[in-house]
């Protein structure tokens, strides 16, 4: 089902980039200073199984996570007024990019592999896709990510801005982009 009959000002939006960039903390603040809801997807994923996203991938695989995180994101991203954030991995999937980039307002949230580098220590534990590799390996994934990031409907850079400014940015990018296009 495609909502391309839907203003753009009643279309979700979904937040995409490499995991720990910000993409559910700005998130959150975006749908709260637009009065929306938010959905983080690892979060909804997590609350179905009782349990984390680490631990789904060890008892069910990671091939079953993101069977599911595809369904949950086709699902969110076929409703209106909802702030969506998606897992670093999510967009590496042609039909979720599809359903997104068709049905939504996708935002990019980027940052520099040394900016995002510092994340490390807080991130290594509790993400699966981490486990396991050395700095090249996870340096080469943070580059190879970029290509499909790279389809999107509007960039920002998060490297020297706070969490609110980034929300403020973002939120004014889209009240000026309703008034041009409505």
């Amino acid at each position: 089902m495609r909502n391309n009959r839907m203003s753009i000002k009643e279309k979700s939006i979904v937040f995409i980039g490499f995991m720990g960039v910000g993409k559910t903390t700005i998130g959150a603040l975006v749908a709260k200073k637009l009065y929306r809801t938010f959905i983080d997807i690892d979060q909804e994923i997590e609350a179905m199984f009782n349990m984390s996203i680490s631990e789904i991938f060890e008892k069910h695989g990671e091939a079953k996570f993101r069977e599911l995180e595809k369904d949950t994101i086709k699902s969110y991203c076929n409703q209106k007024l909802k702030i969506i954030s998606v897992g670093g991995g999510a967009f590496m999937q042609p039909e979720v990019r599809d359903i997104c980039l068709t049905n939504c307002i996708v935002f990019y949230l980027d940052m520099s592999w040394e900016q995002w580098k510092e994340r490390l220590n807080i991130l290594i534990d509790s993400r699966p896709v981490l486990q396991g590799r050395d700095i090249n390996e996870i340096e080469e994934l943070f580059y190879k990510r970029q290509g499909a990031y790279s389809l999107n409907h509007s960039t920002l850079n998060v490297d020297e801005q706070t969490a609110n400014d980034a929300a403020d940015y973002i939120v004014e990018s889209l009240k000026l982009a309703w008034d041009l296009y409505e």
